[in-house]
């Protein structure tokens, strides 16, 4: 039962799809992806650690293969995806679970560890994104997640991933295949746009309030490591630095020549995981 295997359920409401990995009789480990983005980002990750953990990857609402919003101005927040989260965790049972997040899976995990899973989110993980995110980062996300590319191929929309995700660092023709084949969906009139609904940019406009969380972040008590790329403009240096000074107090690892986020693909990447997430 290593996987993976694609699951939907019904979380808060929402039919939310989830790609498993191993034997639901192991220790819980919950992966969760960044904007605009899947589950499914997790792939080399889950697949090795599923050895250990039984690792769920989910798509959040609004990306992937789950539902979108019935209203995007309320639903694409961090308490409905919290809310999510949670109907995930009872669905399978899990009391306890360890969880990595990229990006705006950082922050959801930020939030539960400090609020409603803080007695049962064990380990935290959080890739590449802090309490508090500059303008340059968000202005650069929502520029391109609010305008989606539209084209008449999948090799098209790969060269624009190649391009617009080049920060994540891995430059292997299987590494953007893969990114092609799950990020891709076809429009009505059966050409290629991402997978995702793109009033998820309400996220910048109508709950700013969901990027400020330094008092949730200073809230945590789990073990927590922070990992960061170079060149990143969502995690600058000068917050990383604050972050490990307060709150969790996190080990801090940075990736030399990779922006937002490092991807967690790597041999090295997938070690350190595999030795925090076993501490």
């Amino acid at each position: 039962m290593t996987g993976p295997r694609s699951t939907y359920l019904t979380a808060a409401g929402f039919e939310v799809h989830v790609t498993e990995w191993g034997d639901p009789a192991k220790p819980a480990l919950v992966m969760w992806h960044g904007l605009a983005r899947t589950g499914r980002d997790f792939d080399e990750a889950a697949e090795a650690l599923s050895n250990s953990y039984f690792v769920i990857c989910p798509d959040t609402l609004g990306r992937g293969l789950s539902s979108w919003a019935r209203d995007a101005t309320k639903d694409y927040s961090y308490r409905t995806f919290g809310d999510t989260a949670l109907g995930v965790l009872d669905h399978y049972g899990i009391g306890k679970t360890r969880w990595v997040g990229t990006s705006m899976g950082g922050l959801i995990g930020v939030t539960l560890a400090a609020g409603r899973l803080k007695d049962r989110i064990t380990h935290l993980v959080i890739n590449d994104i802090g309490p508090d995110i500059p303008e340059a980062g968000t202005g650069r996300i929502a520029a391109y997640v609010g305008n989606p590319p539209v084209y008449d191929t999948i090799a098209e929309l790969e060269g624009w991933l190649r391009e617009n995700y080049a920060p994540f660092g891995p430059n292997t023709d299987a590494f953007w295949r893969r990114m092609a084949d799950s990020s891709a969906r076809r429009t009505d009139d059966g050409r290629v746009t991402v997978h995702y609904d793109p009033q998820i940019v309400t996220q910048f406009t109508h709950h700013r309030a969901d990027l400020d969380v330094w008092d949730a972040y200073d809230a945590i008590t789990a073990p927590t490591l922070l990992l960061r790329g170079e060149h990143s403009d969502v995690l600058p240096a000068n917050v990383a630095a604050q972050m490990i000074e307060r709150g969790p107090k996190p080990r801090l690892v940075e990736y030399a020549g990779i922006g937002h986020a490092p991807t967690l693909t790597t041999e090295a990447e997938i070690r350190l995981l595999r030795e925090f997430l076993a501490s």
